[in-house]
């Protein structure tokens, strides 16, 4: 097979890649894709016949991307807007945090997972998540969804046809707590040490700090990192092949398959799960991110529509604010769980005992 590599603007994650990838294989001379967000393009490869790039255009504009060379994003963003969001989502959470606080309903120990607090936290990942671009690939599986449905349903009245949607979004919170319990219990079942939780929290932590970086948006160099499930996952599971024949069921199981999608929300919040080490808390995790993506998903790209501009920076900047605090309560407490600290102390305190000769 020969090969052609085509530049892609706007990539960010595996779900960018899978999102392209579906759209070039509707191309019949197409024979294999490999897609890659980290180098921005994507590998075609063909027989004999070549592909038209208008063909291969249109279809990377259709999955909302564009041809072209990116550019080197800096360190830093230059925008001084982003920095003037940032300080007014800053100051309205600094607000938020007086108000509660002198009414008596704040409460930073947010490292427990069954905390009020911590769990308001998930539910803003979820509302955020359902819509960011990384739920793109989700919404397009809604939307496959509901296009079988009004094909095996022409004469359905408008609640009929949002059916689909409904039990796309119920599937996902039933099956994401089910999971998110079984996450838990994975947890658990290892009777982990003070020092392998702590390290646990820790990674936890640093997962949710470079999530809520990237939300932030003044580091433009890490909107194309992150760690996430293999691809190869969703592709082994069928889920774009439930779209294929309309059920209730259907919709049901897939949206529950959307767990498995490479979405870097998604895997904080399964790590999330694991550390809190219990199947009611991790079932609570996952549960609420997914109730959180539901209005988003249920409007499907309605809300997103909404949410844009700047109160779209700003939410965004103050949904990230909280996960990097989220993020630095959890490393600072997994650093205690190690022990590091009272080893420090132990030695100040032998160090002293020598300083004295009162052993």
């Amino acid at each position: 097979m020969q090969k052609i590599t085509v530049p892609i603007v706007g990539m960010h994650c595996k779900s960018c890649e899978i999102l392209v990838e579906n759209k070039l294989s509707e191309i019949s001379k197409i024979k294999k894709i490999d897609v890659n967000c980290k180098k921005g393009t994507a590998d075609i490869y063909y027989e004999s016949q070549k592909p038209s790039m208008v063909e291969i255009e249109k279809a990377i504009r259709e999955a909302g991307y564009t041809v072209g060379v990116r550019e080197k994003k800096p360190l830093f963003s230059r925008n001084i807007n982003e920095y003037k969001d940032l300080g007014i989502a800053f100051l309205f959470l600094f607000g938020i945090y007086l108000i509660a606080k002198n009414l008596g309903l704040a409460d930073i120990g947010v490292s427990s997972a069954s905390n009020p607090s911590s769990l308001g936290v998930v539910f803003l990942v979820g509302i955020t998540a359902g819509i960011s671009t990384c739920m793109a690939l989700v919404g397009g599986l809604i939307l496959g969804i509901s296009a079988r449905h009004s094909e095996k349903h022409p004469e359905a009245t408008a609640a009929q046809k949002f059916r689909p949607h409904l039990f796309f979004n119920a599937g996902r919170i039933v099956i994401y707590a089910l999971l998110g319990g079984m996450l838990g219990l994975i947890g658990s079942s290892f009777q982990l040490s003070g020092v392998t939780l702590g390290i646990l929290t820790i990674a936890v932590g640093i997962v949710m700090l470079s999530l809520g970086l990237k939300l932030i948006g003044i580091f433009p160099r890490l909107e194309n990192g992150g760690i996430t499930l293999p691809k190869s996952i969703s592709n082994a599971l069928g889920i774009k092949n439930h779209t294929k024949e309309y059920s209730h069921k259907n919709s049901f199981i897939m949206g529950g398959l959307t767990f498995f999608l490479p979405c870097g929300f998604t895997q904080a919040m399964q790590l999330y799960a694991v550390s809190s080490g219990s199947f009611t808390q991790g079932a609570l995790i996952m549960g609420i991110f997914a109730l959180g993506t539901a209005p988003g998903l249920l409007g499907v790209g309605g809300l997103a529509s909404v949410v844009r501009g700047i109160f779209a920076r700003r939410f965004f900047k103050f949904a990230g604010i909280l996960v990097v605090f989220l993020a630095m309560f959890n490393i600072a407490n997994g650093y205690n769980l190690t022990g590091l600290q009272i080893l420090t102390n132990n030695r100040q305190q032998t160090t002293g005992c020598k300083d004295e000769g009162n052993c």
